[in-house]
């Protein structure tokens, strides 16, 4: 395999990252718009058109998903890491503004219900990806703002406010836009009951953005992640998790849980109902042809699937049914309330019923020893970039034994299909510079099994990027032309901090490192939501739908069932030197 470090460099994203970072070292705000000119010159991946006259929908769809709903009124972005961070600021009443989300990432915000939106940062890495979505939202906003000064298009947008526009409507404004059906469709989508509402709150006035870093220290990053390890310690109950083995995972808060409490699959006659009543055809059609079938392969992936839905829709009743099954066998949540946004999940593998586990686990639970193990399984929520890095050094510095490092995690292909399973064995960071080779302890078979539509491409080169739209077509093609193929963010920050788990120095600069002989367990496996270098098929432009649970409860599956193997060996282990000590005596 070639080990060549890759020269990725591309001076045009360089020099956007330079000018957001010195401008971000002002005690007072910046505005979004000083950054438009470096944000047009990088050309993004994910921005083809950003310097078109007519809108960019795939870009605006990906912003929008990433930043909450309260943007119409947003005029000033503060950042920092930690309550503190705001309270210095001058900002005392923090806490007491209202909490908002965004559907496509996971980032702890406060709104002050006026024009102020509090961000929560992990990482470097939530500034790479926060500036550039933001700058193209105002960019794409702004264009969308200079179309809609047509008198007939505001007097239309201001006279169904809340409404939906008639076919006539929708066909005028799309003329208006530039956009055809589809793609004005999509942005309904994602704007939701506000489609119309923004349209015309975008048609009143230009978007201008001011950006302000509170806090952005290395010792602010550190200290907040000495606060998201203490809320976990302080909420597990009598579980002294820093002397137990722990096998970590990041992943997400559902799959783990679904594949071992089988709460989806008692509510599988409620859930069928829930079906018809979504009234999807296709959905209805898939479980239809599942029951029809003589097998029920695919069954339980589309229950997962529904359950998500239907816990949104059925309120604190039935949420509140699953968190008591989770409790009966020993999961526990642990939700992130300072600081940002990642929360975890602690499972005690003694406690865990195999009567209730999806039966894909059934022959590598089945292991009477597992009753008596007093192991741990660590799982966190999907960290974004360097934040892997510094979350797994705290889990690393605080455990009394690391027995496995297993990582599921979304990447984009070059050369599969969305929903393809890839597993690499080379990673290149560009954070660190470095190249890490390790032995990746899943192989094709691992996930075959349990794979519906996608294929698995083992033995792969992945690079870790440090931002999705820090990306353009001369950055990928040096990653095309040197074999990588598996483009994500975490997996060079995560294996950073697996260097120092088991050596005595800071990772390296720009190198080629052997991570052979660690002493505990390394897994990746990337599941692909996006193929960059398709045109207009990115992560704006479409989602994974219920094509992303095949992947994912693949990938599951084959992390749960290698825990419970290597769980039973070391058990193994244990007690065959316990007999051997005893023979000697």
């Amino acid at each position: 395999m070639d080990r060549t470090v890759p020269k990725t460099g591309s001076e045009e994203i360089q020099l956007y990252m330079r000018t957001y970072y010195s401008l971000l070292r002002s005690s007072h705000l910046i505005q979004i718009e000083t950054l438009v000119e470096s944000h047009l010159a990088m050309e993004s991946l994910l921005h083809p058109l950003a310097r078109n006259t007519e809108p960019d929908t795939s870009a605006l769809t990906y912003a929008s998903l990433r930043l909450p709903d309260c943007m119409l009124d947003v005029e000033q972005v503060l950042i920092g890491q930690i309550e503190r961070s705001f309270v210095e600021a001058g900002y005392n009443d923090v806490q007491e503004w209202q909490r908002v989300s965004a559907p496509g990432r996971r980032r702890r915000m406060h709104f002050d219900g006026k024009n102020a939106l509090a961000v929560f940062i992990a990482s470097r890495s939530d500034i790479d990806d926060l500036v550039p979505t933001l700058t193209a939202y105002q960019i794409e906003w702004n264009k969308l703002h200079i179309l809609l000064q047509v008198e007939d298009i505001k007097k239309l947008l201001e006279a169904h406010r809340g409404e939906k526009l008639d076919k006539a409507g929708y066909q005028l404004l799309a003329e208006t836009l530039y956009l055809n059906l589809e793609e004005l469709k999509r942005l309904e989508v994602v704007w939701g009951d506000r489609f119309t509402e923004t349209l015309f709150q975008i048609s009143q006035r230009r978007k201008q953005i001011g950006l302000r870093m509170l806090a952005g220290s290395l010792a602010d990053y550190r200290r907040a992640t000495a606060y998201w390890w203490s809320e976990i310690d302080a909420q597990l109950d009598d579980i002294d998790i820093e002397n137990r083995p722990v096998y970590f995972v990041s992943s997400n808060t559902h799959c783990l849980a679904n594949l071992l409490t089988g709460f989806a699959q008692r509510e599988e006659h409620n859930l069928a109902e829930y079906i018809e009543q979504l009234s999807k055809g296709n959905l209805v059609a898939e479980y239809q042809a599942i029951r029809d079938s003589d097998s029920r392969k695919g069954l339980d992936n589309l229950l997962y699937y529904v359950l998500k839905k239907y816990l949104a829709d059925h309120g604190p009743k039935v949420r509140d049914s699953l968190l008591a099954d989770e409790r009966t066998i020993g999961i526990y949540r642990v939700p992130s309330r300072h600081g940002f946004d990642v929360e975890a999940q602690v499972i005690d593998l003694k406690r865990l019923r195999l009567d209730w586990m999806d039966k894909r686990l059934h022959d590598a639970a089945d292991d009477p020893r597992l009753a008596s193990s007093d192991a741990l399984i660590l799982n966190i929520d999907y960290p974004l970039g360097l934040a892997a890095y510094e979350l797994l050094n705290r889990v690393t510095e605080r455990v009394g034994s690391l027995r496995g490092v297993y990582i599921m995690g979304k990447s984009a292909t070059l050369n599969g299909r969305v929903g393809d399973v890839m597993i690499p064995s080379v990673i290149h960071d560009e954070h660190s510079q470095n190249t890490y080779m390790f032995q990746n302890c899943f192989s094709a078979m691992d996930i075959v099994p349990y794979l519906t539509y996608g294929m698995v491409l083992d033995n792969q080169k992945g690079i870790s990027v440090p931002g999705t739209f820090l990306q353009n077509p001369r950055y990928m093609d040096v990653f095309y032309q040197e074999g990588y193929t598996d483009i994500e963010m975490e997996a060079g920050p995560f294996l950073s901090s697996v260097y120092e788990a088991f050596r005595p120095k800071l990772h390296p600069y720009n190198e080629i490192v052997n991570l052979y002989g660690v002493p505990f367990d390394i897994g990746f496996l990337h599941y692909a939501s996006d193929t960059p270098m398709s045109k207009g098929k990115n992560l704006g432009s479409s989602n994974l739908s219920y094509a992303g649970v095949d992947p994912t409860y693949a990938t599951a599956i084959a992390i749960l069932r290698r825990i419970f193997m290597q769980e039973g060996h070391r058990l193994q282990q244990k007690a065959t030197l316990r007999t051997s000590v005893a023979a000697e005596f």
